[in-house]
């Protein structure tokens, strides 16, 4: 239960840091902080692979939602057939990556990189679809920061475990951690 509250206070933290350090800045974070710092707390949370397979299939997702943007903005209409197109490549994408990665990527963290860019930029892209060559940039970027912060103070409470990465004290109990095992293996 400690180890829980002080998590959940040091992610907090880290996304206030990105909201206050993103406006002294001039960056426009406020869009995408909640999004990001979340997420990116779940996938140093989740234990699963190494944190480095972590992080790498997270960036993999928020790539192949940036590519589906460009994409929808570039090739499709603007209708539920284009943005059914869009959606379909964006999966794909995420499970091509896993795939060619040869499982060492798992697709949970694919898709959740590429709900993380998807939370936070669709209401700017929807606004303005031909301007996505230079407002993904910033979502992209931003999304980014954010998810960094939240990754790095969810993961300052944790002990890596040498073996694999993932974190060797949880701030789950035992049985959230076995529905989460069980969720994995689903996802695998």
């Amino acid at each position: 239960m400690r180890k829980t509250f002080l998590t959940g206070l040091a992610v907090l933290l880290g996304g206030v840091a990105v909201l206050v350090l993103g406006s002294a800045l001039d960056l426009e974070v406020a869009s995408t902080a909640l999004v990001g710092v979340a997420l990116g707390a779940v996938v140093a949370l989740v234990p699963d692979l190494s944190a480095a397979a972590r992080l790498a299939g997270f960036v993999g997702g928020v790539l192949a939602a940036w590519v589906g943007y460009v994409v929808r903005a570039a090739l499709l209409p603007d209708t539920t057939g284009g943005h059914a197109v869009s959606l379909a490549l964006v999966i794909a994408l995420c499970l091509v990556l896993v795939l060619a990665a040869r499982h060492q990527v798992s697709l949970w963290t694919t898709l959740t990189g590429a709900a993380c860019l998807a939370g936070g930029y669709e209401t700017v892209y929807a606004a303005a679809p031909a301007e996505v060559l230079d407002t993904s940039v910033t979502a992209v970027t931003t999304v980014l920061l954010a998810a960094a912060a939240g990754f790095l103070a969810a993961s300052a409470l944790t002990s890596p475990n040498p073996a694999t990465g993932a974190p060797a004290e949880p701030a789950s109990t035992p049985e959230e951690h076995d529905s989460l095992d069980s969720m994995t293996e689903v996802a695998r």
